[in-house]
């Protein structure tokens, strides 16, 4: 196959800019670092049933009735530590309460984010 010069530098001129906007686009996925507040953990499914100690099904439901507040990456929930202890303090009673407070250490991580 033969391709004269003018083709040749199109298509080099077509290729460069591609990979221009390839290389921005891994610029920008590389900083990352301010999407999420330092203090924001990410939480999946799984991760979410082991602390509460529930199954993929009961999330589910907390999930549709509005309960548990999620989002979603490539059609999988993902969970914020901040929204994970609002449910828990909004549906837990205070005996169940205070035993995740005391498992997790929420009042250390509360105390650390205060400056106390």
């Amino acid at each position: 196959m033969y391709i004269d010069n003018e083709h040749f530098d199109k298509w080099m001129e077509r290729l460069s800019k591609k990979l221009s906007e390839i290389g921005q686009d891994l610029k920008s996925l590389i900083n990352t670092d301010n999407v999420l507040d330092p203090n924001d953990k990410l939480l999946a499914n799984q991760d979410l049933e082991f602390l509460l100690k529930v199954s993929f099904h009961t999330l589910q439901q907390h999930r549709a009735s509005g309960k548990l507040s999620y989002f979603t990456i490539s059609h999988k929930p993902y969970y914020r530590a901040p929204d994970i202890r609002a449910f828990v303090q909004e549906n837990a009673n205070c005996k169940t309460y205070e035993r995740f407070k005391k498992e997790n250490q929420l009042d250390t991580q509360t105390n650390a984010k205060q400056g106390g």
